[in-house]
């Protein structure tokens, strides 16, 4: 378990595209591809790119099950703890104010987010 620094951004930034981010590796595909699938998505129901609704609805039209965060300690259980206990897997972990992704038990994010505590998640299908 480790984590990797991952920011395909273009521009380098590190602020309110978490969504876009953690997306692209999840599927693996580029920032920019992500950005204007959510645009699309975020249009077709009305809504910006980033809100809860828009990506989760784009993440279960590409293969992704929505699930929840074990609650044996609801306030205290981490990313760090997830993927210590997650070690097979592609997953996208959601806290309530930022997204990251976890692949095989390693979280890939801009900055390490591993104290964060998350609430929910997709795990994208194979």
């Amino acid at each position: 378990m480790a984590y990797i620094y991952y920011n395909p951004n273009p521009k380098g930034n590190y602020v309110g595209d978490c969504v876009i981010r953690a997306i692209s590796k999840l599927l693996d595909n580029s920032w920019d591809k992500t950005y204007l699938d959510l645009c699309v998505e975020g249009f077709n129901l009305c809504d910006m790119p980033s809100s809860n609704v828009v990506w989760a609805s784009y993440l279960l039209k590409n293969g992704c099950k929505k699930g929840l965060i074990p609650d044996n300690c609801p306030n205290c259980y981490t990313i760090q703890d997830f993927c210590r206990d997650t070690n097979k897997g592609k997953y996208l972990l959601a806290t309530g104010t930022h997204v990251v992704t976890v692949i095989d038990g390693n979280y890939y994010d801009s900055w390490d987010s591993g104290d964060e505590v998350p609430i929910y998640l997709f795990k994208k299908e194979d």
